[in-house]
């Protein structure tokens, strides 16, 4: 079949990107599902900083590829062999296929499952190849498993998780990375417990969901910290308690918490704000990083305050979450009231927009902006 996909050809286009337009939202040929595969109609599909990541070279992937990794959709064809996913079933995508045999998945962290990273680094379904092709029929390289700036999809049947269709999709979207990673890393990562104080550096998605996942298990006092002054204000919306600038993040830390925060999450993807999360935090304390920095991004700390102070450094992909079992656990908790997703959401943008939509994230001025593929 024929859809609509946002492909890049290229990382190296300068800014603006609503000039350049490195995303080429053009026809692309889609492969029907093959054998534990599902084609999904995507609704909905978040732009995320590690999209952007693809688009500015900071994560380096086989191009030609369709960007998109957060989305939800309906199914629409399931492929021999998938019994359990049926035809207009709502779905939430998963950029990390998990294999269920590795070590990794075996011991209950799939989000480090061996061949569903090497499938992303190929640009591949976890099946083996692509399902997209341009109109000469060359290869296009799916991103993450998933390609969801696309009115339709292709995908493993383990990158999706069945969710219940009275969730608005614009919201199911939201569980698909910014809640797996960031309320992830809160409750799954740092194991944050009630009466914990916790700061968060950086309100992004990732970021605002933290400060979710944080105030769900109760901690106190919540912080906040952005250089900008209308995410401090949806974070308090989010559960916040405080906000900083990052200039002000230090003193006023210390000053709330008594010295440190005894849990400070990172969710920028830059070593320095780790480095300053990592000196906002307690003696004993945890440090989570979730942001992803590039590849050649090096981390200078001080040794002795690792071990002095027994601190702990962490790192935390996908929020260290079991999608099957995380996100049908966030939907209860939204459906409870507990976790206002929605705060995440920045507006919504046409497919024909996507490359504005960059320059937006770019420049640091949304959380989740929600691409509508049939708009």
């Amino acid at each position: 079949m024929r859809t609509r996909a946002a492909v890049l050809r290229t990382s190296s286009a300068p800014r603006p990107f609503s000039q350049t337009r490195p995303l080429d939202v053009v026809e692309v040929e889609l492969d029907p599902p093959g054998p534990g595969e599902v084609l999904v109609r995507v609704e909905a599909a978040g732009i995320c900083h590690s999209d952007l990541s693809v688009l500015n070279g900071d994560r380096l992937r086989p191009l030609p590829m369709a960007l998109g990794h957060e989305a939800a959709g309906v199914v629409s064809e399931v492929g021999p062999g998938v019994g359990d996913v049926r035809p207009g079933d709502h779905v939430v995508l998963v950029f990390v296929p998990a294999c269920g045999l590795c070590r990794h998945c075996t011991s209950g962290t799939p989000a480090l499952c061996v061949a569903g990273a090497a499938a992303n680094g190929s640009g591949d379904l976890l099946g083996g190849g692509s399902r997209l092709h341009a109109a000469d029929g060359s290869r296009i390289h799916h991103h993450l498993g998933v390609s969801a700036f696309s009115e339709y999809t292709v995908v493993d049947r383990r990158s999706l998780v069945v969710v219940d269709p009275d969730v608005p999709l614009e919201v199911a979207a939201l569980f698909g990375c910014a809640m797996l990673t960031g309320y992830g890393a809160a409750q799954n990562t740092a194991q944050v417990r009630a009466g914990q104080s916790v700061a968060v550096f950086g309100l992004g998605g990732v970021g605002l969901a933290a400060v979710i996942g944080a105030a769900v298990a109760g901690a106190f006092p919540i912080i906040a910290v952005d250089p900008v002054a209308a995410k401090r204000e949806v974070a308090l919306r989010a559960g916040a308690t405080a906000t900083f600038s990052p200039e002000e993040a230090s003193e006023g830390i210390a000053e709330l918490t008594g010295g440190g925060a005894q849990v400070a999450i990172e969710a920028v993807g830059s070593p320095a704000v780790l480095s300053q999360a990592f000196t906002a935090t307690a003696r004993g304390g945890r440090t989570v990083a979730t942001g992803l920095p590039n590849p050649g991004s090096r981390l200078d700390l001080p040794a002795l305050d690792l071990i002095a102070s027994a601190k702990t450094l962490m790192g935390s992909y996908m929020g260290s979450s079991v999608p099957q079992r995380d996100i049908p656990g966030m939907v209860a908790l939204w459906k409870a009231g507990r976790l206002p997703v929605e705060v995440l959401n920045s507006g919504e943008v046409a497919l024909q927009d996507i490359n504005a939509a960059m320059d937006a994230l770019a420049d640091a001025r949304v959380m989740r902006q929600i691409v509508r593929p049939h708009a």
